[in-house]
């Protein structure tokens, strides 16, 4: 293997691995739910956990990584993550297991926008959205499968192997990783600790009022008042970037039409596509009775797609830039999910097929061109930078689907009416992609990134 191929093979297993746990854990509930004794909201943040901390730290760790160098930062957040996975196989109590999920995402959070900036360094522009493709389709597909797999895992062998699983498999990665990745690194600028501290501060107020939006009440006081103190975090953080001398978010980037509108899209893409894997599974279940094992089977024409097309259309994004490709991408996955919730009355699976068929190829489409957009609108020293912003919205994006396709579940009725709920959320889901579609018009025709010189300080290395 050449060491591009390495490159891109380990950033890849490291980014399946922490981007499954952002849902494996939600077909195996019920389950760790009688084995621990956990309530119902204890249950909830055992999904919440890992994805707060894991959206909270990621400019955090970008910012890092390209201070002290990418491959040692990504390195040392396998290791974590693969320490605090065995934490929450040995936790006996629903409590720890909580607490080892949030280092999970802590560990997650320096991995998956190191595993971009990495593979980013590693390959020119004119490659570049065909290695993001595949990373990317990757990616998606552990997404996708996370709760089939979870749910599989816990019947067949113990929720516990759940997390055992990712143990031997970071213990094997960290020495090829130190061995076949060369290190790289962004600007040699000093670490810009203010922002730091308030990307933070804003990134943990927004997420938890939106976790805790659908179990406090929207209309709460702790709710409303963490939404509201991560804005004005948000815009105070604005205004510090704005006259730092040094940065770590430059507002210049957001100048770039391809940078904005390709993290718009991604914030959008991921918001439909989580909410939409939240409730299918749920569906095949408790609408098809099927076991988790038949559900996960049944999602195989959605989830299939995402590893096999996404690669085809990183190249293609190559060859004709993101434009096209990410409004039709995004445009086909809204039609597949309004086609699955029109044809959910009828309770039969097999009509469901085509659409979820649709929605995966136009995700699959979509992904390469979102990133390939972001990442490559910006020069050599800020890939880094580009990436963090791109990931943080990407599970931002997460957490706001889910949060709001779940407070339109549990208006039409909930679990006592799940059919109609279903419905309206995956219509939710659908006009998120839509939005998501409408964002490529804001690209230029052509993105400057195709044309762009190699990443320097990342090419050097390679």
């Amino acid at each position: 293997m050449t060491q591009r191929s390495w490159v891109l093979a380990l950033a890849a297993v490291a980014s399946f691995m922490v981007a499954l746990d952002t849902l494996v854990v939600s077909t195996a509930l019920t389950t760790i739910r009688l084995d621990l004794k956990a309530s119902v909201e204890q249950l909830e943040w055992t999904v919440n956990a890992y994805n707060l901390s894991f959206a909270v730290l990621l400019m955090t760790a970008s910012a890092l990584g390209d201070r002290f160098g990418r491959r040692r930062l990504f390195t040392a957040g396998l290791a974590l993550f693969s320490l605090a996975s065995a934490a929450c196989a040995l936790a006996p109590d629903a409590g720890t297991l909580i607490v080892a999920r949030a280092i999970q995402g802590m560990g997650a959070a320096a991995v998956m926008p190191l595993a971009l900036t990495l593979v980013g360094a590693a390959f020119p522009p004119e490659k570049r959205g065909s290695a993001m493709g595949a990373l990317q389709g990757l990616t998606g597909l552990a997404v996708a499968s996370g709760p089939v797999i979870g749910g599989a895992v816990a019947q067949g062998l113990a929720w516990q192997w759940i997390f055992w699983i990712n143990v031997p498999i970071g213990l094997l990665a960290i020495p090829l990783v130190l061995l076949r990745i060369p290190e790289s690194r962004g600007s040699d600028d000093a670490l810009d600790f203010p922002g730091l501290a308030l990307i933070t501060g804003a990134g943990f107020g927004i997420v938890w009022g939106l976790v805790r939006g659908n179990g406090a009440g929207w209309g709460s006081a702790e709710v409303v008042a963490s939404i509201a103190a991560g804005v004005v975090l948000l815009a105070a953080f604005v205004g510090w970037e704005r006259r730092a001398t040094t940065p770590m978010l430059p507002p210049s980037l957001f100048r770039e039409r391809a940078f904005s509108a390709g993290n718009g899209a991604s914030f959008l893409m991921i918001a439909a596509l989580f909410s939409a894997v939240f409730f299918l599974a749920q569906y095949l279940q408790t609408v098809l009775g099927l076991g988790p094992l038949g559900a996960g089977l049944r999602l195989l024409p959605w989830t299939a797609t995402l590893f096999f097309v996404a690669p085809v259309a990183g190249t293609l994004v190559d060859r004709y830039g993101p434009r096209r490709f990410m409004g039709a991408g995004l445009a086909l996955q809204a039609i597949g999910f309004s086609w699955v919730a029109l044809v959910s009355d009828n309770a039969s699976y097999v009509q469901m097929i085509p659409p979820l068929m649709i929605a995966g190829a136009g995700v699959s489409m979509a992904i390469p061109a979102t990133i390939s957009s972001a990442v490559n609108a910006v020069s050599a020293e800020h890939v880094g930078k580009a990436a963090g912003v791109n990931s943080t919205l990407r599970e931002l994006g997460g957490v706001f689907g889910i949060a709001i396709t779940v407070a339109v579940f549990a208006g039409a009725g909930g679990y006592t009416s799940f059919a109609d709920g279903f419905q309206r959320a995956l219509l939710v889901a659908s006009a998120f992609s839509l939005a998501g579609a409408l964002c490529a018009a804001a690209l230029p025709a052509r993105s400057r990134a195709t044309r762009s010189a190699p990443l320097a300080e990342g090419s050097a290395a390679v």
